[in-house]
């Protein structure tokens, strides 16, 4: 027996046959040519085919894994399109007068140089990206999309050098245990997609990993450690069985709490909400007997448009969410484009460092009609249902003092026009940024309620980008700085009569679930599978002891 040691991305035991994941190697010889004309030609070809299967996958990702985590594959297609990169390929075919696969892999590693020598982290995480529409393009210019098969009948335990992210969506769930690589982080996109579907994973346990494991080998993956035990002993096989059970009894008990409520054994309730990214997945709320929507994220009527999505498109959207919710509590966060969601037709300038740059609240600002239009169709659909709004990235009473200038005209514009709208609709913003949290005594009385957003507050206060590995050892998500700003920002929304809830990762995690009590935290909101794992947590406090 052998084992292997990485980061567990998703708990969960996984006990079977193992599948070595190898890319497909990928030949490009450079030869000269005399039709440039049609070298160029091939690349359109092979970038339009390419846009269609990032198109499945998108899609296929925004079922299982929501619209955020299929963002991904919205930036890759963006990438296909981009002027320097094009401009690059079809240079070197001009004036080398060469083949068109050896221009797209010249061009895509010198970009990936580019990127990867960057110092800011989002710009080094493009470097993978351009790797894998290169790739892609290369493909196709072959003889078009072609996956490594896993496995035909068995179901099997993946190995794998590494694991982009359309390849971990490709993966047919039915026939995959659980999937171990060498290379990868706890934030990389492959991880994150894992965690949302649910598969047991482990990532970064080396390059011996892929040395010594073979096809048909047995593995057991211990997602809980981050272990793989390779050909286990008997006594390794009776321990992780028995753990397996253990685990499988307590999802099932967990199932029992489904209809009951979210309350401390001393008698303290709290709400339990969902987080979701587009309409679909209003069903996965329900499923899981969330209480409500903590955060909807609008984002996706602009990702998947080709245009402004109008008022009437975005009303629809807003109302149906609010009539399948049937009275529950739904929380709308208003526009958050930028940084890593880049929508083309927005016309963003390229930013040394778009996660602190023009995004969010700061676009709808600057752009008063695309927010007047989302304001409004938001107060028309406040009629159907149970309507909150918050808004991102606030870091001063200014800014908020120009929304709700912004909101009240909108309200009077409707009123005037004699559109119903809901009398009562809350209005709160996300503490996300530390100068929120510090300025939140001032903050407080100006809205109904604060939602924290975890993984922004955290990213911001450490300055520490949780996607780049090479800082993960110092982002600590339980840092006492974050608690810190999190419960003060809490006092200051209770004295001014108001509610605190989180929705950022955070609030899935139960070893902190007692401490947020404590704090007077209101609300959770989670992903829809973390539910009743949150509400387990809740049931099992004493918050009189």
């Amino acid at each position: 027996m052998e084992k292997f040691t990485g980061k567990g991305v998703y708990g969960g035991i996984a006990d079977g046959e193992i599948a070595v994941f190898k890319k497909q190697e990928i030949q490009v010889r450079r030869q000269g040519i005399s039709d440039t004309e049609g070298e160029k030609q091939r690349i359109e070809i092979a970038k339009s085919l390419s846009k269609e299967q990032l198109r499945v996958i998108y899609e296929k990702a925004l079922k299982e894994v929501g619209e955020t985590n299929a963002a991904v594959f919205e930036i890759h297609i963006m990438m296909l399109d981009d002027e320097d990169f094009n401009e690059s390929i079809m240079s070197i075919i001009d004036t080398q007068k060469v083949n068109a696969e050896y221009a797209v892999s010249v061009t895509g590693e010198n970009f990936a140089e580019m990127f990867a020598s960057m110092d800011d982290a989002y710009m080094k995480e493009r470097a993978d990206d351009i790797r894998d529409i290169s790739r892609r393009i290369l493909r196709n210019l072959a003889d078009g999309e072609q996956m490594s098969k896993v496995s035909d009948d068995e179901k099997v335990i993946i190995c794998a050098s590494d694991l982009a992210p359309s390849e971990t969506v490709l993966l047919d769930k039915e026939k995959v245990l659980a999937f171990v690589t060498a290379h990868g982080s706890l934030n990389s996109h492959t991880a994150i997609l894992a965690r949302n579907m649910n598969i047991p994973a482990i990532v970064g346990v080396g390059e011996e990993l892929l040395l010594k494991v073979k096809n048909g080998d047995r593995g057991i993956v211990d997602g809980f450690s981050g272990e793989l035990f390779l050909n286990p002993d008997k006594k390794t096989e009776e321990r992780l069985s028995v753990k397996k059970r253990e685990d499988e009894e307590k999802k099932k008990l967990l199932n029992k709490l489904r209809g009951k409520e979210n309350i401390t054994i001393d008698g303290k309730k709290i709400n339990i909400y969902a987080n979701i990214g587009g309409v679909d997945n209003i069903g996965a709320v329900l499923v899981n007997d969330a209480g409500g929507i903590g955060l909807f994220r609008s984002e996706f009527l602009y990702l998947e448009s080709n245009d402004y999505p109008t008022e009437e498109q975005q009303f629809k959207a807003y109302r149906k969410v609010l009539e399948s919710m049937a009275g529950k509590k739904v929380i709308i966060r208003t526009l958050d484009i930028g940084a890593d969601k880049q929508v083309s037709y927005f016309g963003l300038s390229k930013e040394e460092n778009p996660a602190m740059g023009f995004r969010a609240i700061r676009i709808c600002l600057t752009r008063p009609e695309v927010f007047r239009t989302q304001l409004r169709a938001l107060y028309r659909a406040s009629y159907y249902g149970n309507l909150g709004i918050m808004f991102p990235m606030i870091t001063s009473t200014d800014e908020l003092s120009q929304i709700l200038e912004i909101c009240g005209e909108v309200r009077a514009e409707l009123k005037k026009e004699k559109i119903p709208m809901s009398k009562k609709v809350e209005l709160g913003i996300m503490i996300e940024t530390p100068a929120a949290a510090i300025i939140s005594d001032k903050l407080a009385p100006m809205c109904d309620f604060f939602s924290v957003g975890t993984n922004d507050l955290t990213q911001y206060t450490l300055a520490c980008d949780r996607q780049n590995p090479l800082v993960e050892q110092f982002c600590d998500t339980h840092h006492e700085g974050i608690l810190r700003l999190i419960e003060f920002s809490a006092k200051n929304i209770h004295k001014s009569g108001g509610w605190i809830g989180i929705c950022g990762e955070l609030a899935a995690d139960t070893s902190l679930t007692e401490t947020f009590l404590r704090m007077g935290v209101d609300e959770l909101s989670v992903s829809p599978t973390y539910v009743l794992k949150v509400r387990e947590a809740v049931r099992k406090t004493d918050l009189s002891k």
